[in-house]
C-alpha cells in the first residue's frame, strides 16, 4: 500500500507529464500558426510565389540557393511548342580585348537569378502577373561553346540557328553571353523575321570599330548596321562614356543618362526607336564599376543599377522583340555583386518582352 509520500511522488510524475505534453502540444500550434502567418504576409508581398510548409519540426522552402540553376527556376528544356519566351545562354569570350572570364557569365547570372526574381515590386499589379502573361518560359541551355581557331565562327552560326528556330517558333528570345561579340547571331536571325531592327544599346562603349572580319566584342554595332540589320537612325547607345567610330547612332553619354533621370531618359529613348521592333542589348559595363565591379573592360562614371532599372520600367511600350546581357565575368567579382545586378536587371527585360507580348497579341 502506498504512503503520503509515495503517492504524492506518482501524482508529481502525472502532472509533470501532462504538462509537458501541454507544453509540446502548444508549441506545436504556435509553430503551425506562426508558418501560416508567415505564409499570409510573404504571399502578399510577393503575389502567391511564396511558400512554406511545416514538417516535423523543420521549415521546407524552395530557397532560391537550393535546386539545379536554370534561369528563375524555369523548365531546362528545348521543346518550343507553346513556349512565350527563352533564356539562351551563349557561354563565349575569345573576343574580348581585355580581362577575360565572361564565358562563365550564364552559369554566374543563373545561379543568382532565383534571388533576383523574388522582388518584382516594379511590374506585379492587381492586372499583370509574369506568370498568367508568359506561362510558359524556359531555360533553353547553353549554345556555341567552342574552343579553337574557329571558335568565334561556330558560336555565331550556332547562335544564330538557335535564335532563329526560337523566334520562328513565335517565342521571344533573351540570351546571356558571353561577352559582347555574341549579339551577331541571335540579331541576324532577328532582323530576317522582324526586318531592320532599332538597337537599344546600353554600353559604355560603341563597340562601332569595323571588324573586316576578324569579329571581337568591339564591333559588332558597326558591321550589323553596315550589313543593314540595324537602322543606326532609329538606334540609341546609352550610357557611353568612350569615343570610337559613330555610324550614325543617336549616342546618350552616361552623364546625359544621370542628368535627365529615369523618365527623362525614358522619354528620350521612346522618341528615337519610336514603333520599331527593338533588339536590347546590355553591357554591364553601362553601370559604374561601384555596381558591376565583375566585368572585362569596366569604366568608371556610369549609372547605378537603381536608375537603369527605373528606366527599363519607363520603358514600357516599346516594341521589344529580343535582348541580350554581356560582359559578367564573375572571377572578378568575390561577392556577385554583379551576376546579381545582370540577373535583376534581365528580370525587368523579361517583364517588358512579356508587357510587349500582351500589347502585339
Amino acid at each position: 500500500m502506498l504512503n503520503n509520500q509515495a503517492l504524492r511522488t506518482t501524482a508529481t510524475k502525472i502532472f509533470d507529464f501532462g504538462a509537458y505534453k501541454i507544453y509540446w502540444t502548444f508549441k506545436e500550434v504556435i509553430n503551425k500558426f506562426t508558418i501560416y502567418a508567415i505564409n499570409i504576409l510573404l504571399s502578399s508581398i510577393f503575389k502567391g510565389d511564396f511558400y512554406m510548409s511545416y514538417t516535423g519540426g523543420y521549415v521546407e522552402h524552395p530557397f532560391h540557393y537550393s535546386g539545379i540553376s536554370t534561369f528563375a527556376g524555369f523548365a531546362n528544356k528545348r521543346n518550343l511548342d507553346n513556349v512565350d519566351l527563352a533564356i539562351m545562354g551563349i557561354p563565349f569570350d575569345i573576343g574580348t580585348t581585355n580581362r577575360p572570364g565572361a564565358r562563365l557569365g550564364p552559369r554566374a547570372v543563373r545561379a543568382v537569378s532565383n534571388l533576383a526574381f523574388r522582388s518584382d515590386y516594379l511590374w506585379t499589379t492587381e492586372s499583370f502577373n509574369l506568370k498568367k502573361a508568359c506561362p510558359n518560359i524556359i531555360d533553353y541551355g547553353d549554345v556555341g561553346a567552342a574552343v579553337g581557331a574557329k571558335a568565334t565562327e561556330f558560336m555565331i552560326r550556332e547562335s544564330y540557328k538557335h535564335a532563329k528556330l526560337i523566334l520562328n517558333s513565335g517565342a521571344s528570345l533573351v540570351s546571356i553571353g558571353g561577352d559582347h561579340t555574341i549579339p551577331y547571331g541571335p540579331i541576324i536571325a532577328a532582323s530576317e523575321k522582324y526586318g531592320p531592327l532599332a538597337l537599344l544599346h546600353f554600353d559604355s562603349h560603341q563597340d562601332s570599330i569595323p571588324s573586316h572580319g576578324d569579329y571581337s566584342h568591339a564591333n559588332f554595332a558597326y558591321d550589323l548596321a553596315h550589313e543593314g540589320c540595324i537602322d543606326p537612325s532609329k538606334s540609341a547607345q546609352v550610357c557611353i562614356r568612350t569615343r570610337m567610330e559613330n555610324c550614325g547612332y543617336n549616342i546618350i553619354y552616361a552623364n546625359k543618362v544621370i542628368e535627365l533621370g529615369p523618365v527623362g531618359l525614358a522619354n528620350v529613348i521612346k522618341s528615337i526607336v519610336g514603333n520599331m521592333p527593338v533588339y536590347l542589348t546590355f553591357d554591364i559595363d553601362a553601370l559604374d564599376p561601384a555596381y558591376a565591379p565583375g566585368t572585362g573592360t569596366p569604366v568608371c562614371g556610369g549609372p547605378s543599377t537603381n536608375l537603369i532599372k527605373c528606366t527599363l520600367r519607363e520603358l514600357e511600350g516599346i516594341n521589344i522583340v529580343a535582348a541580350d546581357m554581356v560582359e559578367v565575368s564573375p572571377t572578378y567579382d568575390a561577392n556577385e555583386i554583379t551576376a546579381l545586378a545582370a540577373a535583376s536587371i534581365m528580370q525587368d527585360i523579361v517583364y517588358l518582352i512579356a508587357k510587349n507580348r500582351i500589347k502585339n497579341n
